[in-house]
């Protein structure tokens, strides 16, 4: 199959990496459609562990071409520094190629993300700071600077001025903060222009040429369904589609060159930051699942909140992006637990729901329904196939995939390449 979309089918974290790593060996292309460098994802090889937020993972194969989408918001100096660790670490990064059409994530984009949400207190959304949402929002209001805004002075310098006169109008007026100093930020940016010249071009064309090849392209989604601008938990959401709808707008391709949607998704659930999460523990399980699960974010270190898997959410997450099939992660995880619970439907407001709640209200409210399995007490993470799992393992598995009605092709049992049980679709 050509053109394969992996997406998170959660609220992000899932190991979207990892899969992606390991499809990538027989990929020629790995794009990025959507978000910037608030999307963590680590990748253990070996010994090794290389955590990347920008890059797609791809990277590390030397016979991909790792692309960075249009629909993506790219922070040069990010980039710059990945491109650089991963160089010092002996994978070459001079294959990477970023779209001139991407949107620039600017210090000023920074600057308000920070503020922004020191200056909503209670209410604030638990952005990574990043100034992703303030490079997005200037992108949709006609205001942004592209990555090939670049590679002319003269027109960076002249939208560069536009932008900091309205910014540092913000900065200073409504936030009491010193303003930019536009020289700097030019002399900075121009800097990036001279390193990041080769890397800049029509991704678009170079994933149609690719696919009209016959090429393996795998398009890479960051943060998951749950937090899609449009189709997550707003507003506590991230401002772009990481949805599979996504794909096709954020690399410029037809949605008919997608031949398959893979969701990932971890055998429990966890979420950063604020936001309505119905099955979240607040006892001695949901403390074990964070430490046992490492569940700290690659990008910002946050402690993630952690609860028994959601069924509910997940076939929301199964209709809304078309899944064809799914990864299951850190199955391994739940090996410490004698009993393990998992969400099949909601009450909330005195009414019984078995479809993911579109009302804030409602979601808030949700009281989950739990289905219990036995646990298996035993490590699996040395497992090399689906039949070596222990009798309760495999049901858990196989009653989740009939639930949802899509088949689980993939399941991980631990951080490692070699800890990846493949199953054929039933």
């Amino acid at each position: 199959m050509p053109a394969s979309v992996i997406l998170g089918a959660q609220w992000g974290d899932e190991g979207k990496g990892k899969i992606t790593d390991l499809l990538a060996e027989h990929a020629d292309v790995v794009v990025r459609y959507q978000g910037g460098n608030n999307a963590g994802h680590t990748i253990v090889v070996g010994e090794e562990k290389f955590a990347l937020s920008l890059i797609p993972s791809g990277v590390l194969y030397p016979t991909v071409t790792p692309v960075i989408g249009n629909g993506c918001v790219v922070d040069p100096k990010v980039m710059l520094e990945e491109m650089e660790t991963l160089r010092t670490r002996g994978i070459d990064p001079s294959r990477v190629l970023v779209s001139g059409n991407a949107h620039l994530i600017m210090p000023y984009h920074r600057k308000l993300d920070a503020v922004i949400e020191r200056y909503l207190g209670d209410a604030m959304i638990g952005t990574t700071k990043r100034g992703i949402g303030p490079a997005y929002m200037d992108k949709y209001s006609r205001f942004g600077i592209r990555v090939q805004d670049l590679l002319d002075p003269r027109i960076f310098r002249k939208k560069l001025d536009v932008a900091l006169k309205d910014k540092n109008r913000q900065l200073t007026k409504v936030y009491n903060q010193l303003p930019l100093d536009g020289d700097a930020i030019f002399e900075e940016y121009m800097v990036y222009a001279d390193q990041l010249v080769e890397h800049i071009t029509d991704t678009s064309l170079v994933v149609w040429e690719a696919l009209e090849r016959g090429d393996q392209v795998l398009f890479e989604g960051a943060q998951g369904t749950l937090l899609d601008i449009d189709h997550g938990t707003y507003p506590f959401v991230t401002s772009s589609n990481p949805t599979a709808g996504g794909a096709a707008v954020g690399i410029g391709i037809g949605p008919k060159r997608i031949d398959s949607v893979i969701g990932v998704v971890k055998a429990y659930i966890s979420r950063v930051g604020t936001g309505p999460f119905p099955t979240e523990l607040h006892d001695e399980i949901g403390e074990s699942l964070i430490e046992i699960g490492g569940e700290y974010g690659v990008v910002t270190g946050r402690r993630r909140r952690c609860g028994w898997l959601d069924l509910v959410a997940l076939k929301y997450a199964v209709r809304v992006n078309g899944l064809t099939e799914i990864a299951l992660t850190k199955l391994d995880i739940l090996s410490h637990f004698d009993t393990i619970k998992v969400a099949t439907a909601y009450t909330s407001l005195g009414e019984r729901y078995t479809e993911f709640p579109r009302q804030q209200r409602v979601l808030y409210n949700c009281v989950p329904h739990y289905e219990e399995f036995p646990g298996w007490g035993t490590d699996i993470s040395q497992a090399r196939s689906f039949d070596e799992l222990p009798e309760n393992a495999r049901a858990y598995v196989e009653t989740i995939e009939q639930m949802v009605g899509v088949p689980i092709t993939t399941v991980s049992v631990g951080p490692s390449r070699a800890a990846t049980l493949t199953r054929d679709a039933p």
